[in-house]
């Protein structure tokens, strides 16, 4: 099985153009990137993939085993940037959990990475009193969260959809959200949600040796700004950027903005 249909790689846009992957988050496939996908490809060779489980990604890849830790979804990306940076390193832009996996991976294989964007990020959910770390979440919190998931997949997505998405006049783009969670089989989504909620990568962060832009919300329930601060301040000579958007999904909310901080960062590498 090759990478591209496992994770049902595609890509589109200007042929010898700087090669953008972006990678999506917890309960989403790459279709969450459709909105900012015509003004990158213009300028940008555009890679999107599903992870294993999401999508229309190859249901006989996914295991338990390999998937209920960070490290397998970082390995799928390696082969997928390996790939894709034949001729030129890539610009990897991790969305949410997505984010952590990008600082993995360019960890563990800079030379495969010209830069990362990590959007919306958050290296650990739950607050760490004794370090004063805030991540948004009290354990008791996402103890609560998972046991709901478990509970009523179907209902816990109807509900943290528009918490998730944070833009109550647009209520189309919640009912986007909620489609694509429920899109996502429940026995998948019970162990991907304990990677996206239960990792702490925040040790990782200084392993990153490469150009990184953080990007965070104005206002995000998931990711608040004292985590993007704190992305920003242990990544070496990384970059932090707020955008106006609201939510924890600025490429569907307001993706001119997205995009033009993407394309700005990938025309600063050059």
């Amino acid at each position: 099985m090759g990478v591209r249909s496992k994770n049902h790689v595609k890509v589109s846009g200007r042929a010898g153009g700087p090669v953008v992957v972006l990678a999506h988050g917890f309960g989403c496939d790459q279709n969450m990137w459709h909105a900012v996908l015509p003004d990158l490809e213009r300028d940008h060779t555009v890679v999107l993939f599903d992870h294993v489980g999401a999508g229309r990604s190859d249901p006989s890849a996914w295991s338990r085993e390999r998937y209920s830790a960070m490290d397998g979804y970082v390995e799928d990306v390696l082969e997928i940037c390996r790939e894709a940076a034949a001729t030129t390193p890539v610009v990897f832009v991790g969305h949410s959990v997505s984010a952590m996996m990008g600082v993995l991976a360019a960890a563990r294989e800079p030379e495969l990475f010209a830069g990362l964007v990590l959007l919306a990020p958050s290296p650990c959910f739950i607050d760490d009193p004794a370090t004063g770390y805030r991540g948004g979440f009290s354990a008791p919190d996402i103890e609560e969260l998972l046991e709901s998931l478990d509970a009523n997949y179907l209902g816990w997505s109807g509900a943290m959809a528009p918490v998730i998405m944070s833009n109550p006049e647009r209520p189309e783009l919640a009912e986007e959200l909620t489609n694509s969670f429920c899109r996502t089989d429940p026995e998948v989504a019970r162990v991907f949600a304990r990677v996206t909620f239960l990792s702490d990568n925040r040790a990782d962060l200084a392993r990153v040796t490469v150009p990184t832009l953080v990007a965070q919300c104005s206002h995000d329930a998931i990711a608040p700004p004292e985590v993007g601060q704190y992305v920003r301040d242990r990544i070496p000579g990384s970059r932090l950027v707020t955008l106006t958007a609201t939510g924890h999904c600025p490429q569907l909310s307001a993706p001119a903005e997205t995009t033009a901080v993407i394309s700005a960062f990938v025309d600063s590498l050059r």
